[in-house]
Parts: C-alpha cells; structure tokens; sequence
C-alpha cells in the first residue's frame, strides 16, 4: 500500500495540532483470549493495526496491561506503554498511556487493536475533524448502503448514528435510527441516509482527561455504547464521514474472515 505521507505532512503543519496514536491492546478477551498476538497472513493482529497507524501518524504507541503483548511489540520493533490492569474501558487505558508518555499532544487518536485494515484516509479524516476549533471528540460514520441489506442496517453490533446540519452526532443506537414512518421496512435503505458508526475515535487531550473521571451514564448502561456518556454530559463529538469498509475481529471467525480478506488484496494487488 502507498500512503501519500506528503498529504498528511502539509495537513499536519498547516493545522498545527500535535497528535499521537495509542492502540489499546489486552490479553484477556471474553470471545478471543489472545487476539493481539494472534497471526493475521505472518504477522501479528497487533503488529498490522501498529504498521496502518504509524504510517500516518508518527508518534504511535500500544497500550497494555499484558506483558506478552508488550513484549511482543517491542520485538517488532514498535512502542508500547504498560499501564493498569483494572480499566474498565480502552478509553480509560489511553488515558493512562498519554499521561505516561507525556509530550502536550494536542490530540489523542484510539485505534481498536484489533483493526489490522484501518486505513490512513480513516486515520486523516478523524484528524481533519480537528480544523474545526468546537470539535471536542470526533469519530467516523459509514454511509449503509443498499447492497449491504437490511439485515446488516438492523444489526445491533453495528451501531448507527445521526447528526445534526453541522456533522455533530446527535444520538448512537444500536436500533435503527431514525425510525421510518409510513415506510416499510425492506425499502428503508433506499429511503434515508443511514449511517454506521465505525469505532475510531479522537480527543482533545484535555477532554480525554475529562471524560475518564465521568461516572457511566443511564444511556451508556442502557445500550452498552460508552459515547453515549459524553453525549450524555453534554460533549459535542464531531463526525467524519468514511466509505472505506474495515474488517475487525472479535473472534476467532473474525480472523478466518480477515484472512480471506487480506489473500483477496494480496491477489489484487497482483494483478
């Protein structure tokens, strides 16, 4: 892959925001004990998702409380941070990490580590939700399109979003929002501009801090979406828009999956 660093370079000092990266990484999962570390096409999950986020912004770490993992980074050569083993959320891992690091980062990027496709123009547009001075979180949103169906629009694992006239996010549901009217089901992705959260996220680094010493709030509990508490407490979290399609992994079929994705681009590229 050819990333155009050049582009991201201009941006960078034209915006004049430092920004770091930090890939929340753990050991103990409940559907997949070990995904970091596991293979993904001779390489490490984690060692894929550090190469993606390095490549645009330069000062990238991961974040763990394992240390296998943070072995298993240094070996590959790239920068990991340990921290605590009692964070309920990656949010509140980084937030750790960042303080460790030190630096005065203007910006703080979470990358899912367990996102080996992220692509850079994902990592620049989150960035670029920066050039405006109100945004306080941003993250990005994926047009649903009709080919995907509406069996995968009424999945509750993929999260939906609506924003306002501004590209501020109103509300996440994992249930269809909004709700057509008068409509019926099967014709809704041809009515309306649905539009599918994808998990990265941003923040200024002093709303990270902020937004760690917040209690969960009744709409977090309620749809399991830790957002909702910012939303819920009256911070602003800026969406980019997206129409790149990432494969993450949860599970060991996720893995399955991604690797028939990852030989699919390797044949691509062949051609």
């Amino acid at each position: 892959m050819i990333v155009n660093c050049y582009l991201f370079t201009t941006f960078a000092a034209m915006n004049q925001l430092k920004f770091i990266a930090m890939i929340p990484a753990r050991y103990a999962s409940t559907r997949f004990p070990g995904k970091p570390l596991a293979m993904l096409g001779g390489k490490m999950v984690i060692e894929r998702v550090y190469e993606q986020v390095s490549r645009v912004i330069a000062d990238a770490y991961v974040a763990t409380d394992d240390e296998r993992i943070y072995q298993a980074v240094q070996a590959f050569g790239g920068r990991a941070v340990m921290t605590a083993s009692t964070h309920q959320s990656g949010t509140d891992r980084i937030a750790e990490a960042v303080e460790r690091v030190g630096g005065n980062y203007d910006v703080v990027i979470n990358v899912q580590g367990d996102e080996p496709f992220i692509q850079p123009s994902q990592l620049e547009t989150v960035c670029r939700c920066f050039d405006d001075a109100h945004t306080q979180i941003a993250t990005l949103g994926k047009p649903f399109t009709q080919e995907m169906g509406f069996e995968a629009l009424q999945n509750p694992n993929s999260p939906k979003i609506v924003v306002d006239n501004q590209s501020y996010a109103l509300y996440f549901s994992r249930s269809i929002i909004p709700f057509l009217r008068g409509k019926e089901p099967e014709t809704w992705l041809g009515q309306y501009p649905f539009l599918k959260h994808i998990g990265l996220y941003a923040y200024r680094t002093e709303v990270l801090k902020a937004i760690t010493r917040l209690p969960q709030s009744s709409l977090e509990k309620a749809e399991s979406l830790e957002q909702l508490r910012w939303l819920q407490n009256g911070y602003k979290i800026k969406v980019g828009l997206t129409d790149v399609e990432t494969v993450g992994i949860d599970t060991p079929a996720d893995l399955e999956r991604a690797e028939a994705f990852l030989q699919s681009l390797n044949a691509s590229d062949r051609v």
